[in-house]
C-alpha cells in the first residue's frame, strides 16, 4: 500500500495548480463582482488550458480528452476546488461522462464536439417537485411514430444559459422509470427561463427550462428507453465523487490554508492568534477532518478504477466531504473574525458557496439513508476491513 504520488501525479497536480494561480485566480473578484464571466476572457482562458492539455481530462484520450483514471481525476478535481465553479467549466470543461453512452452519430453531434469544446452541455433532471427523487419528475416523452414528442419542466440547471444542448430526464410511460434524450437548445419549444439567483457560485447561471411539445427525432434517446436511471448511477456518481467531494475537499485545504496564515499574523493580548488554545483546536480538527476527506475519495476513486460498484463509497464520501467543507469554513470565519465575514475578503464568499455542497448531487440526508441501507444490506462489509 503507497499512499505516495507519483512523478506523473505530482506533476499532473503541479501544472494545475499554476494554471489556476496564474490564469484563473486573478480573476475570481472581478467575478464575485459582476455575476459573470467576460466572454472574451472565457475564450482566452479555454485556449490556453485547451493547449495545455487541460480540457475534459476526465474523457477517454482515443476521443480526445485526458484519458485519466478515477484516481487521477479526483487529484485534479482537488485542485478545481480552489478556484470559482464558472471559471473551472470555462477553462477545463464540464463533460459529463453520461456522454459516454452516446452511439452511432450521438457521437458526432454531442459526444466529440462537447469532448473538443465546441459545444457544451448542462444536466437537466432537476424539478420543482423531483429534486433527490430522481424517478419523481413529471416531464413526459410520448411517441410520434418513430420520434417523441418532449414537455415539461427543469429548474436549477447549471450552466444552462452557456449550454447548448442539454441531457433532459423524462418519463415515458406510468412507472418509476425514467429515459434521458439529448436536447439542443435551438429546438423549436425550447424556452430558457429565469436564471435563478443564488447564494453563492457566482457567475454560473442555474436556469429555469420549459420544453412545450418539443419534437425530437430518434437519435435523441440516449441509452435506451427506461434505462435513464442506470445511467445516472453510472455516470453521474463519478461527477458526485469528482465536482462535489474532490472539490470540496480542495476548497477546503484553501479555506484552511488561508486561515492558518492569518492565525500566525493576528495578534491579540500580545501575541499571535495562533497561540490560542482554542483557535489550534479549530485548526487541528479541520486538518484532520480534511485528510479523512481526501482519502476516503480516494478510496472510492479506487473502487471505480478496479471496476467495482463505488455507489455506497460515493455516497459516504459525498457526506463526510460536503460536511467537512461546511465545517472548516465556519471555522475560517470565525477565525478571521469581522474580516472573515466582510466581503473585502474571500472568506465570507467561500462560506456562501460552501453551503450548497450539502445539497445539489442528493442531500446528506438522502446520501446517510443510501448508507444506512447498505450497512443494513451488506453487514461489516460495508466497514469492517478483515474477512
Amino acid at each position: 500500500m503507497d499512499f505516495s504520488l507519483d512523478d506523473q501525479q505530482r506533476l499532473l497536480i503541479d501544472t494545475v495548480r499554476r494554471f489556476i494561480a496564474e490564469e484563473l485566480a486573478p480573476l475570481e473578484d472581478d467575478v464575485e463582482r459582476t455575476g459573470r464571466l467576460d466572454p472574451v476572457l472565457a475564450g482566452a482562458i479555454f485556449r490556453k488550458s485547451k493547449a495545455l492539455g487541460l480540457y475534459a481530462m476526465n474523457m477517454p484520450a482515443e476521443l480526445g480528452g485526458g484519458g485519466l483514471s478515477a484516481l487521477a481525476t479526483m487529484l485534479v478535481e482537488e485542485q478545481f476546488g480552489h478556484t470559482t465553479d464558472i471559471l473551472i467549466r470555462r477553462a477545463f470543461g464540464n463533460v459529463y461522462e453520461v456522454l459516454l453512452a452516446c452511439q452511432g452519430p450521438q457521437r458526432e453531434r454531442w459526444l466529440l464536439p462537447a469532448v473538443q469544446g465546441a459545444r457544451t452541455c448542462s444536466i437537466a433532471i432537476t424539478e420543482p417537485g423531483a429534486g433527490s427523487d430522481t424517478a419523481g419528475i413529471t416531464t413526459r416523452a410520448v411517441r410520434d411514430g418513430g420520434r417523441w414528442r418532449l414537455t415539461g419542466q427543469k429548474h436549477f440547471t447549471s450552466d444552462g444559459l452557456f449550454s447548448d444542448f442539454f441531457v433532459v430526464s423524462a418519463k415515458t410511460d406510468d412507472s418509476r422509470a425514467i429515459t434521458l434524450f439529448l436536447v439542443d437548445k435551438s429546438l423549436p419549444g425550447v424556452t430558457i427561463g429565469r436564471d435563478q439567483p443564488m447564494m453563492g457560485l457566482r457567475g454560473t447561471s442555474h436556469v429555469e427550462l420549459a420544453f412545450d411539445d418539443v419534437r425530437l427525432d430518434p437519435d435523441t434517446l440516449l441509452g435506451g428507453e427506461r434505462n435513464g436511471m442506470r445511467l445516472i448511477l453510472e455516470t453521474l456518481g463519478r461527477v458526485r465523487l469528482a465536482q462535489v467531494a474532490a472539490r470540496a475537499v480542495g476548497k477546503a485545504s484553501r479555506v484552511l490554508a488561508l486561515a492558518t496564515d492569518y492565525a500566525k499574523e493576528r495578534r491579540q493580548f500580545g501575541k499571535a492568534i495562533g497561540e490560542f488554545q482554542l483557535i489550534q483546536q479549530m485548526i487541528a480538527d479541520s486538518v484532520i477532518e480534511i485528510n479523512a476527506a481526501r482519502y476516503m475519495v480516494l478510496r472510492a476513486a479506487w473502487e471505480i478504477d478496479r471496476g467495482n460498484d463505488a455507489r455506497d463509497w460515493i455516497s459516504m464520501v459525498k457526506v463526510q466531504a460536503s460536511e467537512t467543507l461546511g465545517r472548516v469554513v465556519d471555522r475560517a470565519v470565525q477565525i478571521f473574525g469581522g474580516l472573515g465575514y466582510c466581503k473585502d475578503l474571500p472568506i465570507e464568499r467561500y462560506y456562501r458557496d460552501a453551503r450548497i455542497y450539502r445539497i445539489f448531487d442528493g442531500t446528506s440526508e438522502v446520501h446517510r439513508g443510501l448508507v444506512a441501507r447498505a450497512a443494513l444490506n451488506k453487514g461489516p462489509a460495508l466497514f469492517d476491513i478483515g474477512p
